[in-house]
């Protein structure tokens, strides 16, 4: 996410309250996760484990609850807790805007778009030409929505990331400053569900179609001409390249990436990155063949026993 304009270390440090490390006039351009920043960015890290992947990322400006070394060319903010920082500094970039009408006045709709009755159309929502949004969809603040999209009833784009931190108190929740785009030429069934980034995009690309009752997680991008079948579940920051097909009841954890043209059965669990141009089966997911060959080996077993029951 990036700031409308660039910030000086000393304005952000204000914002937070926070002591920083660095020259005053330092320049911010923006604030992002790990997986995503870029030079110019604000990342957050508070735990040890997690110190040197964040001062030595792309990030210029280190949000961090300890004070340290200062690489060359970046700065420090320190504070006694990043987490609830971060959340100042989305809400205060990105802070919530009430809907005043069903198709926000400040969204834009390109020509030949239909919206059916009872769609629900956020603030700077940006749809283009030739789109078909049907009954009851809810299409949350800046989503970017391609040409030739058609999206079906109750498919609820832009919803917050599933992203929380454990306190003693309960669960505290990262709040979601980022977008979902969607290219041209997309279908996505009805009762879908696609979390906008924390404070990237979560990105379906072009001519890819997917089916019914189909969740995805927030900042993971699918590629161009992807299957995805219905009651597939995908965790946030997971990359799906072009032209895979996922069938029906697959689930893919987090943080991973699948290969380009890579083919997964129905109900397999895919636990981590999986080559291109293969196709899996199971739980977790491995080669199809290999582990049709393990199930017909394991079929085998109560045979086996019975027949060193009665060698002895």
């Amino acid at each position: 996410m990036k700031f409308p304009q660039t910030h000086t270390l000393q304005q952000i440090a204000t914002i937070i309250s926070s002591e920083f490390v660095g020259s005053p006039d330092f320049p911010v351009e923006g604030m992002n996760e790990i997986h995503v920043v870029t030079p110019g960015d604000i990342v957050f890290v508070d735990h040890p484990k997690y110190y040197d992947k964040a001062l030595e990322s792309a990030a210029t400006v280190v949000l961090i609850n300890k004070k340290v070394d200062c690489p060359e060319g970046k700065a420090l903010l320190i504070s006694d807790d990043p987490f609830r920082d971060f959340n100042k500094l989305t809400n205060y970039f990105k802070p919530f805007e009430k809907a005043t009408a069903v198709i926000s006045s400040t969204s834009t709709i390109g020509k030949n778009s239909i919206i059916q009755p009872g769609a629900f159309i956020g603030n700077n929502v940006e749809i283009g030409d030739n789109c078909l949004i049907h009954a009851n969809v809810s299409v949350y603040d800046g989503t970017v929505i391609g040409n030739n999209v058609t999206i079906h009833s109750g498919t609820v784009l832009g919803a917050d990331a599933f992203y929380y931190k454990n306190r003693p108190e309960g669960f505290d929740k990262l709040v979601s400053g980022g977008r979902v785009v969607i290219e041209d030429d997309v279908d996505l069934g009805s009762l879908c569900t696609i979390d906008r980034g924390v404070t990237g995009d979560t990105t379906i690309k072009k001519g890819t179609k997917i089916d019914n009752q189909v969740h995805i997680g927030h900042d993971t991008i699918i590629g161009k001409k992807c299957l995805i079948a219905s009651q597939v579940g995908i965790a946030g920051c997971v990359v799906i390249e072009d032209e895979v097909t996922l069938w029906g009841q697959v689930g893919v954890t987090s943080g991973i990436t699948i290969g380009t043209k890579a083919i997964v059965s129905a109900q397999s669990g895919i636990s981590k990155s999986l080559e291109g141009n293969k196709s899996y089966f199971g739980t977790p997911a491995d080669n199809f063949r290999k582990k049709y060959k393990e199930i017909a080996a394991i079929r085998q077993i109560p045979e086996l026993i019975e027949k060193l029951k009665s060698n002895e």
